[in-house]
């Protein structure tokens, strides 16, 4: 079987309400990414950078469960935290010399386990490997975004 055989396409479409308010459609489900009053929006729902960090805690749960599953580690509960630092200047377009998405990340996986440290450790390493939306925030990803007239 080729690596192509492999591949699983997931695609999402979305329309824009306002200039700040975003309706996505991904399979049978929809949501609503909005930005905070603070910054302009209606405050209906997550921003972009919150569903990004966001989407990574649910791949995480789901890899870390899995590979807890492979390795025979019981795990009574998962907790995961991320927070990160954005510099809004570069999407402000008030300076070139910064990344225009966040500065930098951290997780803290909160388990409820038998598991000692250093079984939980090398748990860590391998979701932190196995996880797709980790991969994609971690290493470049090629991108090719095109504007087109209706």
């Amino acid at each position: 079987m080729s690596e192509a055989d492999h591949i699983q396409r997931f695609t999402v479409s979305a329309e824009s309400e306002s200039e700040t308010k975003t309706v996505v459609e991904a399979r049978d489900f929809e949501f609503v990414i909005d930005e905070p009053a603070a910054l302009g929006g209606t405050n209906d729902g997550p921003n972009p950078v919150e569903y990004l960090i966001g989407a990574w805690a649910g791949c995480l749960n789901v890899v870390v469960h899995t590979v807890s599953e492979e390795r025979g580690i019981d795990l009574n509960s998962v907790e995961i935290e991320i927070q990160g630092d954005l510099d809004p200047r570069k999407f402000l377009g008030a300076a070139d010399d910064v990344r225009a998405g966040y500065q930098d990340l951290g997780v803290t996986i909160h388990v409820e386990s038998t598991a000692d440290q250093e079984t939980l450790d090398a748990l860590s390493e391998e979701v932190e490997e196995r996880c797709p939306v980790g991969d994609n925030i971690g290493n470049p990803t090629p991108t090719d975004v095109t504007i087109e007239a209706n």
